[in-house]
């Protein structure tokens, strides 16, 4: 995660290709928990799809004025306190049609206003209005006209359903030096240890200490965006700062774009530097591919 580009994450979890002019979205599902603190007075700022200062510290009075940890993140019982809009992620739902109220109505009127088809508020309510925003776009996109946000229309937005994350260890920690931490969270997440190996080593030659230019630290080189999103999407709770943390979040997140990229290592390895968004617009840049052949040389090495 050196390179510069910004996640936009994955709905219920994968990120989203916007144009350029919206690059600074860092979660797709945050316009989802703007609305609903917006809904609930705890936001006074744009709908713009960016966790900035003023949806963390609206997430942080929420949980405190309704008597719950004070973590920032939106987990489950957050999303839950906030009523009908706090629910569900976007993608999760099967099928979004007229009358439905949610976060993911917010996400869908969020993105379809950036790409011109939503002139109205976002608000959560799947209106008439909605529904003609939405025939717009399918027929702008070559689908099936019919105001329904299906699968097929859903994949057009490049989100994806979030992979279930597993709930226990069918492992033991074996020590808490990093390979034994490494070998751990990838037994955890079904993932290959030489493969993560490889990529932390690239990531950070195994040194927790390391933070780059971009404000990517630890062994797996986490932006503070993605740790929110792995917290905030993936998992639903808060995750303790530090060497184990970093590694869990690393990996959970490898393991979530494995599912994206259907299991093609080097996609996945490439989105893990360069970003899900980059490579589904522009494939692989140059210093990607670099970075991709010198994980899948240094696997050989850990195997």
């Amino acid at each position: 995660m050196r390179q510069r580009a910004l996640l936009a994450c994955l709905a219920v979890a994968a990120v989203l290709a916007l144009p350029a002019t919206a690059h600074a979205v860092t979660n797709p599902q945050i316009p989802g928990l703007q609305v609903a603190l917006r809904s609930r007075g705890f936001y006074a700022g744009p709908i713009d799809g960016i966790a900035g200062p003023m949806t963390a510290s609206g997430v942080r009075r929420f949980q405190r004025h309704v008597g719950i940890v004070v973590d920032g993140v939106a987990g489950p019982i957050t999303r839950g306190r906030l009523g009908r809009l706090g629910h569900p992620l976007f993608g999760k739902r099967h099928l979004i049609v007229s009358g439905n109220v949610g976060w993911d109505v917010s996400v869908l009127e969020f993105f379809l206003k950036r790409r011109g088809f939503w002139p109205g508020r976002v608000d959560g309510h799947f209106t008439e209005r909605t529904r003609r925003a939405v025939m717009r776009y399918q027929r702008s996109r070559h689908l099936a006209v019919d105001g329904l946000v299906g699968p097929q229309t859903l994949t057009t937005f490049g989100v994806r359903r979030a992979v279930p994350q597993p709930t226990h260890s069918t492992t033991r920690r074996s020590g808490k030096g990093v390979r034994a931490l490494l070998t751990y969270w990838a037994h955890y997440y079904g993932l290959n240890p030489s493969l993560v190996k490889a990529l932390a080593w690239q990531e950070s030659g195994f040194q927790q200490d390391v933070r780059s230019s971009v404000g990517a630290r630890g062994v797996m080189q986490v932006k503070r965006q993605t740790w929110s999103y792995v917290e905030m999407v993936l998992l639903g709770h808060k995750v303790r700062h530090g060497k184990d943390g970093n590694i869990h979040v690393g990996v959970a997140y490898l393991r979530q774009l494995l599912h994206e990229f259907h299991f093609n290592v080097r996609l996945a390895v490439g989105a893990y530097n360069q970003g899900p968004t980059g490579v589904r617009a522009h494939g692989l840049y140059p210093k990607t591919r670099k970075f991709v052949a010198n994980v899948l040389a240094l696997r050989r090495r850990f195997s």
